[in-house]
């Protein structure tokens, strides 16, 4: 499969992307993986977006001196070297991955149209939260996408602390700007961290936004 690799820095971290063509995949790219097995029945979407995430991780993974390929947990989550937390995400014909020796969970998603932000709004966010990223300077298309993908790098950055499937309703966009949302979490996902805040950095262009959510709670 034809890939094309580069790296962008977000909130003091190396995100490493993979562009890749899924029609240039050959049976043979995936042979790539120590768990292709697990691939070959699979459609192609999601063998090439797997792959290309896989490869993400590995050049983030090789920064913190690891050489491994992350295999696929029980619920299909990568699995990392002990010691380091990493995330992977792709949209469309883009993969993204870092790794940090800290709490970390990294997102990209396509910007919504104004009808799709109509259709999900509700299910993303509450009326409080509707109108703080009302208010706010961004677009409400551009600031309710940030809100979708803010709180999937939430959770992927603390899924080992958090409930099953804790929902969008389980953390509170509590401020936005043209750096960073601030989320807060709430028992839905998880007691230990109720009330505890994070950060969590953006950055856009006119197709996609990515975010990423770095560090420990704070607050309380």
């Amino acid at each position: 499969m034809h890939t094309t690799h580069h790296t962008v820095s977000l909130a003091d971290h190396t995100l490493h992307l993979i562009d890749f063509i899924p029609a240039t995949l050959t049976p043979a790219d995936l042979l790539w993986l120590p768990h292709h097995e697990a691939l070959a029945h699979c459609a192609l979407k999601r063998q090439t977006e797997h792959l290309a995430g896989r490869i993400a991780a590995l050049h983030a993974l090789q920064e913190h001196g690891f050489s491994t390929i992350p295999a696929p947990g029980a619920a299909g989550e990568p699995c990392w070297p002990q010691g380091v937390s990493g995330s992977i995400s792709h949209s469309g014909q883009r993969a993204v991955a870092v790794v940090a020796s800290h709490p970390v969970g990294v997102d990209l998603e396509a910007q919504f149209s104004p009808a799709l932000c109509d259709e999900l709004a509700a299910s993303i966010v509450n009326a409080q939260e509707h109108a703080l990223l009302a208010a706010c300077p961004l677009p409400f298309t551009l600031a309710l996408t940030l809100a979708f993908s803010a709180k999937e790098s939430l959770y992927k950055a603390f899924s080992p602390q958090a409930k099953p499937f804790p929902g969008f309703a389980s953390a509170h966009i509590t401020a936005i700007d043209e750096q960073h949302l601030e989320l807060r979490f709430l028992a839905e996902f998880s007691p230990q961290l109720v009330d505890k805040k994070v950060n969590v950095y953006w950055r856009a262009d006119h197709e996609r936004v990515m975010t990423l959510a770095v560090g420990l709670p704070f607050g309380s």
